[in-house]
């Protein structure tokens, strides 16, 4: 599957809200190659995915800063997420649910800063 086939299976509401987090990840970082991972559109340096979108069952569109698949030593990782956008389940995972376009606009400059601050990290460690 495709980006373009993934998106041509939303809904308009949902097509909307996944499209302005793909570009705000892309203006974060246009380094990243997006693919279809998880299901999911997934942005990548090199081999290792960096921030995963996906659907929510209840509706709403998820994102997911991460290092990878497979889980790393998190011993000695830190991240700052000053601004609370996140919920951190593990010092390397921080997740985002949107309901809508309007939630995303809400916060899209902070979470610019935030993926942008996320890919530096993560590529330097």
């Amino acid at each position: 599957m495709t980006v373009s086939d993934f998106l041509a299976r939303l809904d308009p509401e949902t097509r909307s809200t996944v499209e302005r987090l793909r570009a705000i990840v892309t203006s974060a970082a246009p380094f990243l190659a997006e693919r279809i991972k998880w299901n999911a559109p997934s942005f990548a340096l090199g081999d290792d995915d960096l921030i995963t979108l996906g659907l929510e069952r209840r509706g709403g569109v998820r994102l997911v800063l991460h290092r990878g698949a497979k889980p790393k030593d998190t011993v000695d990782f830190r991240f700052d997420d000053p601004g609370g956008l996140g919920r951190w389940p593990a010092p390397d995972r921080g997740v985002m649910v949107f309901k809508d376009l309007q939630a995303v606009e809400a916060t899209a400059s902070s979470l610019r800063d935030l993926c942008a601050r996320w890919v530096q990290h993560v590529s330097e460690t």
